[in-house]
């Protein structure tokens, strides 16, 4: 058993018909988008902690 109660098999079927749906340049555009909105948004909570950082040892 896989993931709830998924198998294996089932998430291939899956990932076969969405692979189908939207072509592998669509997911490839879209995991890269997604990737650089996680870095942003990792970057600006990390930027955000060192201002608070600084302002707190003034």
């Amino acid at each position: 058993m896989g993931f709830g109660g998924i198998s294996i098999w089932q998430l291939l079927i899956i990932l076969l018909v969405v692979l189908v749906l939207f072509g592998s340049k669509k997911l490839r555009s879209i995991g890269s988008d997604l990737g650089q909105g996680i870095k942003g948004f990792k970057k600006a909570i990390n930027d955000d902690e060192s201002k608070e950082n600084d302002k707190s040892k003034d």
